[in-house]
């Protein structure tokens, strides 16, 4: 504080000697205070906290004299820590909030992905086979014009179906032992790939088969054999 403030403060006036004086006690008051704050922080009993409570106490104001009394009364306003303070140190009070949102939200681990076992077996229409039975069968062959269907050579199987389904691969047999849909193997038809029950007729009885071929020159050829033949289920049922 120079000479001038001091005078006008307090209404005296100093000397120079003792303008020194003045000034090297403030010098030293504020040594001693910057020692005092330092052993606090350092030894932990001072903390922002405590700071902010300081703060507040220093920032009280006056409570407003009630109306008829000559006594004024002093009041301490403490105002409220700034939101987000915890035990004097400034974070946030919600990281979800004032963190990195980003960072806070960990992906799930990826899971390697697990191939479906290969069906090694037969396979129709895209679905796996598995076998269900064998069976000795007479099978024949015919062809879908009238030689081998006469009247009925209409192009149309007694299931509905054209002759022309699965590239004319199927086979008639008796529905009461092998109904229409049924999926069957014949060594040597097909290339032994499975085929459908998708015709009937009037000499196929019993353990009789009839596979389809295109001509009737190629049905000729395949004559009469006795073979094992196999009876499929679907594997994903």
């Amino acid at each position: 504080m120079s000479r001038r403030a001091f005078t006008r403060a307090t209404g005296l006036a100093l000397t120079p000697l003792g303008a020194g004086l003045v000034g090297a006690t403030g010098g030293a008051l504020a040594v001693a205070s910057v020692a005092v704050l330092a052993w606090g922080w350092s030894s932990g009993r001072l903390s922002l906290s405590t700071l902010g409570s300081a703060e507040a106490e220093l920032m009280a104001v006056d409570a407003l004299p009630e109306v008829g009394e000559g006594v004024v009364e002093r009041e301490l306003v403490f105002l409220p820590e700034p939101a987000g303070w915890r035990g004097g140190e400034a974070e946030p009070v919600d990281a979800r909030v004032f963190g990195d949102a980003e960072a806070l939200v960990q992906p799930e681990p990826t899971r390697p992905a697990v191939a479906a076992p290969e069906h090694d077996g037969p396979m129709f229409d895209g679905r796996p086979l598995k076998a269900a039975r064998t069976m000795t069968m007479k099978v024949t062959a015919y062809s879908p014009d009238e030689r081998s269907c006469g009247i009925w050579a209409d192009g149309k199987t007694a299931s509905g179906y054209s002759v022309w389904t699965n590239g004319m691969k199927l086979v008639a047999a008796d529905t009461r032992l092998l109904p229409f849909g049924t999926i069957i193997s014949i060594p040597g038809y097909n290339g032994g790939k499975p085929v459908q029950v998708l015709d009937r007729g009037g000499k196929i009885k019993g353990h009789r088969l009839d596979v389809l071929y295109p001509t009737h020159e190629i049905a000729l050829k395949w004559g009469v054999q006795d073979l094992q033949i196999t009876v499929y289920d679907y594997a994903d049922e």
